[in-house]
């Protein structure tokens, strides 16, 4: 009898992210600050995704994946950070279930993708490093293209699998998610009706589809750190180190956050850390990728001073 009560139950329609509602004299400054991150990172992203387009010398597989990533973290950005900034303006942190839904498909379909891209960031890396006379038979325009359009793929395929079980759940009360955005954790636990299979679910496509990635992340940069340290001149490590330590920069922040947000973050005392830790893998790492990239990359920075001077001249004409 127990099990059927909720059915007697009002099903709800909306959803309240609490986010950061217990800090509401910080509302103002939080949403200043929000927003000069997400301008920042849209122009960032933005430029980057321009000056690959733009400049033949950037037509390589490393630059051509750069590319995608900083289109891929425009994405993401966008799917969260404009509804955050909506309810620090408006004070409204209600959305509809069907809302909610679309926000978790596409917030979590970019994480996925984010994970395959950066797997084949590596092992381009990997090869560059390791695997220096084949790389070019290896790695070339059409097999990037191909890990590029595989890595969005399989993103979309894995969230689509989950949130159509996801949004077969009744949801009866409460209406709280305590977090600034639809993350699935949370959502399930809301629901009025058994569980199992959607949380089992859940397990089974983050060990099909996100474990893979990792692993083989991992994998490629045990074998570049392997091969740097055997590189007799240290001139020679310093040279190959600085091929690949934006990108491991980038990967360190993204895993080592979802590390922390979905395996040590367990407890209800430490949701408020959780959400800390949830901006760094949703706002912090779209930020920094264009600022790593542009400061560290001779080629970017080639390739932007190109832009400028190409920009001036025309103005003087």
């Amino acid at each position: 009898m127990a099990d059927t009560d909720w059915r007697n139950q009002t099903v709800i329609t909306e959803f309240t992210l609490l986010g950061f509602g217990d800090l509401p004299d910080l509302h103002i400054l939080l949403f200043l600050l929000f927003l000069v991150i997400y301008i920042a990172t849209m122009a960032g992203n933005i430029l980057i995704v321009v000056l690959v387009v733009a400049d033949q010398h950037l037509h390589i597989p490393m630059y051509i994946f750069l590319g995608s990533f900083s289109c891929l973290e425009t994405c993401y950005t966008s799917t969260i950070l404009p509804r955050v900034l909506a309810s620090f303006l408006t004070g409204d942190r209600t959305i509809s279930v069907s809302g909610c839904l679309t926000q978790l498909y596409f917030s979590g379909s970019l994480a996925c993708m984010e994970c395959y891209l950066l797997a084949a960031m590596s092992y381009d890396r990997y090869l560059a490093i390791c695997k220096p006379l084949h790389y070019s038979a290896l790695m070339n325009t059409r097999v990037c293209l191909q890990l590029v359009a595989g890595s969005w793929f399989n993103g979309f395929l894995a969230i689509t699998i989950f949130v159509l079980f996801i949004s077969q759940l009744i949801f009866c009360g409460p209406n709280k998610i305590d977090h600034f955005y639809c993350e699935s954790t949370p959502l399930i636990k809301l629901s009025c009706g058994d569980t199992y299979l959607i949380i089992l679910l859940d397990f089974i496509l983050a060990c099909v589809f996100t474990l893979p990635p990792f692993l083989l992340t991992l994998m490629s940069y045990i074998c570049i750190i392997a091969t740097i340290l055997r590189i007799p001149s240290t001139t020679g490590r310093q040279k190959a180190f600085s091929t690949c330590s934006s990108h491991l920069t980038v990967v360190t922040i993204f895993y080592g956050t979802i590390i922390i947000v979905y395996m040590l973050l367990k407890h209800d005392t430490l949701r408020d850390l959780n959400k800390v830790f949830s901006l760094c893998y949703t706002v912090l790492t779209p930020l920094v990728n264009p600022l790593i990239y542009s400061l560290r990359n001779r080629e970017v920075k080639e390739a932007l001073r190109k832009m400028q001077s190409q920009d001036f001249s025309f103005l003087l004409y």
